[in-house]
């Protein structure tokens, strides 16, 4: 249930960075995107934060240890703006992936935040 709701929050989030951050157009050039396409643009970038992300992380964890975290905004706009690449029918540039890489890093973090399991709370 916490995974729909997760998958839910994000595909919302997903959907207002395609239509308000600056710099994401469709295939007519303008920007308003449907939900079908944030649903579909979720689906994408989950699958490559499962599969790349642990392998981009992991690879860069020395980079990463070495500029206190900062690196890892570095590797969340490689994968946002991966997913925007493959995606068709959505178009952006360096910028709009960046701002949307912070966000998703910026609510992914407070979504972790706020629903850490029993154990993660007892160990804190």
């Amino acid at each position: 249930m916490q995974f729909l709701i997760r998958f839910i929050i994000n595909a919302i989030v997903l959907y207002l960075i395609l239509n308000y951050v600056p710099g994401f157009t469709n295939n007519q050039g303008v920007q308003h995107f449907g939900v079908v396409t944030a649903i579909i643009v979720a689906i994408i970038f989950g699958i490559i934060n499962a599969l790349l992300g642990p392998i981009l992380r992991f690879i860069s964890a020395p980079i990463t240890f070495l500029t206190v975290g900062l690196f890892s905004i570095v590797i969340n706009w490689i994968l946002f703006g991966l997913t925007v690449w493959i995606m068709p029918g959505v178009h952006g540039g360096w910028q709009p992936t960046l701002i949307g890489a912070i966000i998703m890093m910026i609510v992914s973090t407070l979504l972790h935040t706020l629903w850490k399991s029993d154990a993660e709370r007892a160990s804190v």
